[in-house]
């Protein structure tokens, strides 16, 4: 197994159209009102790897991340799970316009879940990369393997 190639360790809005969140898993979310910050705990995907001709599943090169919605407002969360994980099918950067003061652009970011929806309105986000992408069997770690719940914004370099 080699290392996977991390571009860098903060990802922003600037680069939304290069990034994908189909089957990341949100562990947790956490408003920063002082901040005026929302923060989900998530397991991203970087790269789904197709299975080898001698294997039957696809693996994952997976990392917890820190996604921090800046100048944040507006959330709304509409979620109905029974296992408690919530499982992103896609994020939608939608509906751009001006913040009140007239300075910013804001966008209603739209998680579409297989639970249900989250949105929020931002002035844009940055993605922290807390771990070193893993190459996984599943989609999402076990939480002692992720390091529990974090909304940490620094590489942990082990």
């Amino acid at each position: 197994m080699s290392a996977y190639d991390l571009e860098k360790e903060v990802w922003t809005e600037a680069d939304f159209k290069v990034m994908g969140w189909h089957d990341a898993s949100i562990w947790s979310m956490v408003s920063n009102a002082a901040q005026f910050e929302y923060l989900l705990d998530l397991d991203y995907i970087f790269k789904w790897v197709h299975p080898k001709e001698s294997e039957t599943y696809f693996k994952f090169w997976v990392a917890p991340v820190t996604m921090v919605f800046v100048n944040a407002f507006d959330v709304k969360i509409d979620i109905e799970s029974q296992q408690g994980l919530i499982e992103v099918a896609d994020l939608y950067m939608e509906n751009p316009e001006l913040t009140p003061n007239g300075k910013f652009t804001s966008h209603t970011y739209r998680f579409e879940c297989q639970e249900g929806e989250i949105t929020v309105k931002a002035t844009g986000f940055k993605m922290y990369i807390r771990q070193k992408p893993k190459l996984i069997q599943g989609q999402s770690f076990e939480l002692a393997e992720r390091g529990g719940i974090s909304f940490g914004r620094t590489l942990n370099a082990s």
